[in-house]
């Protein structure tokens, strides 16, 4: 995804060994499970990781700026003994790139320990947070996360479950909750099922996860998702399943099809593979171009250029490089940093395209910076004419349920149609896949998906958002 680089609040993951025994069947420890699902979840997150282990009375907790590689070293994981553990990767907004907002938080009391591992946003935050501090509590960070530990610890005297659901029910927004405490791993998803969360299992154990992709990179099997609005609490007495509130329907974020996810993830009975070939064969129908070879910018447009090449018959050709060592460029801290970037991340191959008239395919456009840098590349490299083609509809509006976007001043189709943006960009052709083909697309792998959350495109969200056009607290 090109251009402000928008950005997937986290990824979670916990792993529930039954019995005593703190090591797996390949001699694995909890800490080192989490730690290889936290590296599959690394797309998700390279500001910060942190890994939360009980060891059934005590909670012990190694948080960390950097990616997972950079965040542990062998004796961290060796510190870190228990059965259950508890694991989280995030990206930061400017200004919140701190250990204070790194997770999982743990939050203590005369009752019991909670640590808190969270992928969303709370659109309630302010009003939670003003309320907390009205009875006496005090705040080391500006994450949401930490309202929801601090509301848990508030309510436990209640007993677990009530805690649980006195929380859920008063947090409002998008929401993939993990909670450990010393003797049970539970997760939790918001009503509308924004942001995923799913089920594993393990030999002699029980995995919480953000996406599937982590539940195979611990060699586990995946069980199913988290439903909306349901709490599952795992423990020695196996997994304890309940509803917190009404059932909604379900509103998964479409963009976990068109960027977030790894390729390898399925969601919601929707692989995401799938789901951008689908999306680009369907694009090659609505806006097909006489073009030499298409290609797909990495990693989310590969799916897609392969899609429209296959439904349109124009052959696909590698044609961008990417370097490998280099994470999402939303990573660096500034816009000009960003664009700048792009040279060092990406590079034409120049047999593929010069003297060719190229299809690039991107999943979104949201300033319109990088695709002009991309558009220089290529044309550097001896392309003829330089066609966008993107796999997702227009990004309209910000997102208030986890993924950092620009406010809708920034964003490039708020204020100019295609014609306007190509012309900014200096592409030849530029052409947006339609809200209908998009949902289509995904509903190609699973008919009975229910609804998706489009606000970003629509401007109309499942639940209601501030009025001020703003989403820069995290």
């Amino acid at each position: 995804m090109t251009d402000g680089k928008r950005r997937d609040e986290c990824g979670v993951f916990g792993i529930f060994q039954a019995g005593q025994d703190a090591r797996t069947a390949d001699g694995l420890s909890a800490a080192q499970k989490a730690y290889y699902g936290l590296y599959a979840l690394q797309h998700r997150g390279q500001d910060s990781a942190g890994i939360a282990v009980s060891d059934g009375g005590t909670i012990r907790v190694h948080r960390a700026m950097g990616a997972v590689a950079e965040a542990f070293q062998p004796q961290h994981l060796a510190d870190l003994q228990g059965r259950i553990a508890l694991g989280h990767v995030r990206y930061a907004t400017a200004g919140s790139c701190t250990i204070e907002n790194a997770q999982p938080m743990v939050q203590g009391s005369r009752l019991g320990t909670i640590a808190v591992a969270h992928n969303g946003q709370l659109v309630n935050y302010d009003q939670l947070r003003e309320m907390l501090e009205e009875t006496g509590c005090t705040f080391q960070s500006t994450s949401d996360t930490e309202v929801i530990v601090k509301l848990i610890a508030k309510s436990y005297k209640k007993g677990l479950e009530r805690a649980l659901t006195d929380t859920i029910q008063m947090i409002k927004g998008s929401f993939a909750l993990a909670v450990m405490t010393e003797h049970s791993l539970i997760g939790a998803r918001d009503p509308n099922g924004i942001r995923p969360l799913c089920l594993g299992r393990t030999d002699g154990g029980w995995i919480l996860a953000s996406e599937s992709c982590a539940i195979d990179a611990v060699n586990g099997s995946f069980v199913r998702d988290i439903n909306p609005g349901e709490i599952v609490i795992i423990s020695d007495d196996g997994v304890l399943s309940f509803e917190f509130g009404e059932r909604t329907s379900k509103r998964t974020c479409v963009f976990e099809y068109v960027y977030f996810s790894r390729p390898d993830s399925v969601l919601d009975g929707i692989s995401v593979t799938e789901a951008r070939m689908n999306m680009g064969m369907q694009l090659a129908r609505e806006s097909a171009v006489p073009a030499d070879v298409v290609i797909g910018v990495p990693d989310s447009g590969l799916g897609a250029a392969l899609g429209y090449s296959k439904a349109s018959g124009v052959p696909y050709a590698m044609g961008i490089v990417k370097n490998k060592y280099i994470g999402r460029t939303f990573i660096a801290p500034t816009q000009e940093a960003r664009e700048n970037m792009v040279f060092v991340k990406l590079n034409a191959v120049p047999c593929d395209v010069r003297g060719k008239r190229v299809i690039v395919i991107d999943d979104s456009i949201v300033r319109g910076t990088t695709s002009r840098r991309l558009v220089q590349i290529l044309r550097r490299a001896g392309a003829t004419e330089v066609h966008f083609r993107i796999s997702s509809p227009p990004v309209k509006f910000p997102c208030y349920f986890g993924i950092n976007t620009p406010t809708r001043g920034e964003l490039i189709s708020a204020n100019h149609d295609a014609a306007e943006i190509c012309a900014a960009i200096g592409a030849d052709s530029l052409a947006f896949l339609s809200g209908e083909g998009l949902i289509a697309a995904c509903r190609q792998c699973n008919p009975a998906a229910d609804g998706f959350c489009r606000g970003c495109f629509t401007g109309e969200y499942p639940i209601s958002v501030p009025s001020k056009d703003t989403n820069t607290r995290r």
